[in-house]
């Protein structure tokens, strides 16, 4: 049965997309077939990732919000960008960066069910083993639907107090739309921190497990959004963290 991973952060500056495109990445090179969907519709950007050029996405989610075509119309095999090879597929449907429908959707709002809809479909059409949605930050009647339609949330910190009071928010709030299964992930960790105590700390706080501690990457940071890091950089550590966690997902959901 095909599983839906909801990525989320309280607040914006994470490195959200960043962590999704990385994880259906590695979740996908051990031969998976994966959706991603840029949900973050106010402010999209996981398309950079995956090398995929707004000039040639001719269809966007904001597309199939508005009854324009169907989801799996507005989605690309970024597959090849993503720098996968052999069976492994990532199939991502981008939110438009025009600014009219920017604009558009925001003044107008849109049908959350029809998304959800739009869910099941792709999972159906494109043959799915995964599904992972990219959130707009902070909380949302969106938020709320890709909670609690999730077999797992991952809900993605830095060691900051803006963002500890954050995730509390928002644990409480996934616990009380019953999510099946949470996991956190700390982020942007400076080196001189200590990780197993930092890594203990947030367990306890939180009463979640913690599926993988980054650090703060200047490689990361060079790659500037141009390209998948786990996959242009495969050795290096913060790559084999993400493999953990792909390898921790696809063996117990």
């Amino acid at each position: 049965m095909p599983k839906v991973i909801s990525i989320h952060s309280y607040r914006g500056g994470t490195g959200k997309s960043n962590f999704t495109a990385n994880l259906a990445t590695a979740v996908a090179a051990q031969g998976n077939r994966v959706g991603v969907v840029d949900t973050d519709v106010p402010s999209p950007g996981i398309h950079n990732l995956f090398s995929l050029e707004p000039e040639n996405t001719y269809k966007t989610l904001n597309n199939y919000l508005w009854g324009e075509c169907s989801i799996d119309e507005a989605a690309y095999d970024v597959s090849a960008n993503a720098g996968l090879h052999g069976d492994g597929r990532v199939f991502l449907v981008p939110s438009s960066v025009k600014a009219d429908d920017i604009a558009r959707i925001l003044k107008d709002g849109y049908d959350v069910k029809l998304l959800n809809d739009g869910f099941r479909k792709l999972v159906r059409e494109l043959q799915l083993d995964y599904l992972f949605i990219d959130t707009h930050p902070g909380l949302s009647k969106e938020t709320f639907l890709s909670i609690a339609i999730s077999h797992v949330l991952i809900l993605i910190l830095r060691p900051d107090k803006q963002d500890y009071q954050g995730t509390a928010v928002t644990v409480d709030v996934a616990r009380q739309l019953k999510v099946r299964k949470m996991l956190l992930t700390i982020n942007k960790v400076h080196s001189k921190l200590n990780v197993d105590a930092l890594k203990q700390k947030i367990e306890e706080t939180y009463g979640e497990p913690v599926a993988g501690v980054f650090p703060l990457s200047e490689d990361v940071v060079q790659l500037a959004s141009e390209g998948v890091f786990c996959t242009k950089q495969p050795d290096h550590p913060v790559s084999q963290e993400f493999r953990k966690i792909a390898y921790l997902l696809t063996e117990t959901t």
